[in-house]
């Protein structure tokens, strides 16, 4: 069954024929496209680098903010979307406001720590209660929020996407609370770096592949609940 979709922009997508090609197709509107996932993570990488090199918390922010501003300029000047860059402004903001309360470089990472932790546990929550966090970006695009659960190939499908999703969070807390409650903050930085877009970018793979298959046609079947 060929499917035809609608943007958010009003225009119309290529035909689909299988659930692979949707998700893929919804993921990338999520994401931003490679501009986006990139410019989501530089007020993030950019902090973590100038504190590496200058051990100097304001500086760092300074540099971080500046460029987040920087790309929101920019964006707004192109008449494009700032919705990445606005959220990456925040979330650095955010981690400024925690570090100049306490005044501890450690701090400004405590943040992320939290958002990663309730994420994973949001995602996880999704695939065990049987409605999966990716199922709802197929149902954004397809105007009908709960109707991809009604076909047990998305079902499954969408549950692997939303664990590799939560994998990166889940590897990011383990990892980081233990460096974070030690006060090693040169670790936490370099983790930060590591674990963030290589990270992120491995998991973007991971799904890519799987949705690369193409092979799982969109079909309505009933789901019979547990």
């Amino acid at each position: 069954m060929s499917e035809r979709t609608t943007a958010d922009d009003g225009r119309t997508t290529a035909d689909v024929t299988t659930v692979e090609q949707l998700v893929r197709q919804q993921l990338a509107a999520a994401l931003g496209g490679g501009r986006g996932i990139l410019e989501a993570a530089v007020p993030t990488v950019s902090f973590t680098v100038s504190w590496l090199l200058t051990h100097d918390l304001r500086t760092s922010l300074a540099v971080s903010i500046g460029l987040a501003v920087l790309l929101i300029v920019v964006r707004l000047v192109q008449r494009s979307s700032t919705q990445f860059v606005i959220n990456a402004f925040v979330g650095i903001a955010i981690a400024a406001v925690f570090a100049s309360r306490t005044g501890e470089a450690k701090d400004v990472f405590l943040p992320g720590i939290l958002y990663n932790g309730a994420y994973a546990v949001g995602l996880v929550l999704s695939i065990l209660v049987g409605w999966p966090l990716v199922g709802f970006l197929v149902g954004a695009v397809t105007n009908d929020p709960t109707g991809w659960r009604r076909d047990r190939a998305m079902v499954r499908l969408c549950a692997r996407l939303t664990w590799l999703l939560a994998l990166p969070c889940i590897v990011r807390v383990a990892v980081q609370y233990p460096l974070y409650l030690g006060d090693h903050v040169g670790l936490l930085g370099t983790s930060k770096v590591v674990l963030g877009w290589p990270l992120q970018v491995a998991a973007l793979l991971a799904m890519a592949a799987l949705l690369g298959r193409n092979a799982t046609p969109l079909e309505r079947r009933p789901v019979t609940e547990a």
